[in-house]
C-alpha cells in the first residue's frame, strides 16, 4: 500500500478533503466532478492505508468511503484494491490510477487556485509619472479605472526623468525613443504636434501659406523646464520669433484661444477646440509625424498585481490601435 505521509494528511489530501466535503454536502456534482471526487477518495485510501483512515481524514464513515471506491471501480471497469479481512493492497491498475490521479487532482487544484486569484481584483495605489501634456492617455486611464475600481491612480505630471525605484513610482510614461537598459518598455499610441491659431488671430494677421511665413507672425513657444531649451516646431528648420515663451501647455492653449498668436500644441490636448472650430490647424501640420510615447517600468524587481494588470491592459490598448 502506497503511503507518503506516515498517516498525516498531505497538501493534496487537504485539497481532497475540501473537495469531498463540498460535494458531499451539496450533492449537486455532475459526472465529471463526481469522478474527480471519487478519485480523491481513492487517493485518500491509498495514502492513509485503510477505509477507516481515509474516512477519518475526510470526516465521513468508512462505509461511505467504501461505497465511493466501489462506484469508481464500476465506472472504470476494473479492480483498484485487493481486499481481505485483514489487509488491502493496490492492484497494478490501482497503482497506475494512483500515480495519474495525483497528477490530475494537482492540476485541478492549480486551476481552481488560479481562477480564485483571478476572481479577486487587485487593489492599492498605482503611482505613475506622466509627461505634462494635457489629454495624454486620459481615455485609456479612465477605462482602466472602470475595469479595476479598487486600484487608485496617483498621477504625477512632470517633464523631468524621475527615478522610478528611488521615488516609489510603479511606472513612467515618457515622450520619445530614449533608451534605458534598466527599464522595460511598451510602445503606446503617440501624438502629433499641430501648428494652430484661433480664427480671431487669423482674421487680424492673415493665414500663413508656407512655413517660412511664420517668421512674420506672433509665435507662442514652449521652453522645457528640464533642459531649458525651446521646443522645435515641425515643418520649420530655422529660428522663429518669440512673442511669448512659457513652460505650460495649458497657458499656451489659453493664449492661443485669446487670439494672441500661433502655437505648436499636442493634438491630444486640443481635441475639443479642434472639434468646435475655436482652433484651426495650419500648414497641413495634422499630417505630420507621430511623436512616440513609451510606458516604462523597472526590470530588476517583481511586478505587483496592480502593475501586472495595468501592463496587460495597456498592451491590449496598444494592440487594438495597431489592429
Amino acid at each position: 500500500m502506497a503511503q507518503e505521509t506516515g498517516g498525516q494528511p498531505s497538501a493534496l489530501s487537504g485539497a481532497i478533503c475540501h473537495e469531498w466535503r463540498y460535494t458531499a454536502r451539496n450533492g449537486k456534482e455532475d459526472a465529471v466532478l463526481a469522478s474527480l471526487s471519487d478519485l480523491s477518495v481513492f487517493i485518500a485510501v491509498a495514502e492513509q492505508g485503510s477505509f477507516v483512515g481515509a474516512g477519518r481524514l475526510l470526516g465521513v464513515s468508512a462505509s461511505a468511503v467504501g461505497k465511493r471506491i466501489s462506484r469508481l471501480e464500476r465506472e472504470m471497469g476494473m479492480r483498484l484494491l485487493q481486499r481481505s479481512t485483514r489487509a488491502q493492497a493496490l492492484t497494478a491498475e490501482g497503482e497506475t490510477v494512483l500515480r495519474r490521479g495525483r497528477s490530475m487532482l494537482a492540476e485541478a487544484e492549480a486551476m481552481r487556485a488560479e481562477l480564485e486569484r483571478a476572481s479577486r481584483l487587485p487593489g492599492g495605489v498605482l503611482r505613475l509619472s506622466l509627461p505634462p501634456i494635457g489629454g495624454v492617455l486620459i481615455e485609456p486611464l479612465a477605462a482602466f479605472q472602470l475595469h479595476y475600481p479598487d486600484i487608485a491612480l496617483e498621477l504625477d505630471y512632470s517633464e523631468r526623468n524621475v527615478d522610478l525605484i528611488e521615488e516609489g513610482f510603479d511606472a513612467v510614461i515618457r515622450v520619445g525613443e530614449e533608451d534605458d537598459s534598466k527599464l522595460r518598455s511598451l510602445s503606446l499610441a503617440g501624438f502629433r504636434r499641430l501648428i494652430v491659431a484661433a480664427p480671431s488671430y487669423l482674421a487680424r494677421y492673415g493665414l500663413p501659406d508656407h512655413p517660412k511665413q511664420l517668421a512674420q507672425h506672433r509665435l507662442i513657444h514652449y521652453r522645457s523646464p528640464n533642459s531649458g531649451k525651446l521646443e522645435t516646431w515641425p515643418l520649420v528648420d530655422a529660428d522663429l520669433p518669440r512673442a511669448l515663451v512659457c513652460n505650460s501647455v495649458h497657458a499656451r492653449l489659453e493664449f492661443v484661444l485669446q487670439g494672441q498668436g500661433i502655437a505648436c500644441l499636442p493634438d491630444v490636448s486640443i481635441q475639443r477646440e479642434l472639434g468646435d472650430g475655436s482652433l484651426l490647424p495650419l500648414l497641413n501640420s495634422e499630417s505630420g509625424e507621430l511623436v512616440p510615447l513609451r510606458l516604462l517600468w523597472p526590470s530588476s524587481r517583481g511586478v505587483s498585481a496592480r502593475l501586472a494588470v495595468f501592463l496587460d491592459f495597456m498592451r491590449q490598448q496598444a494592440a487594438s490601435i495597431c489592429a
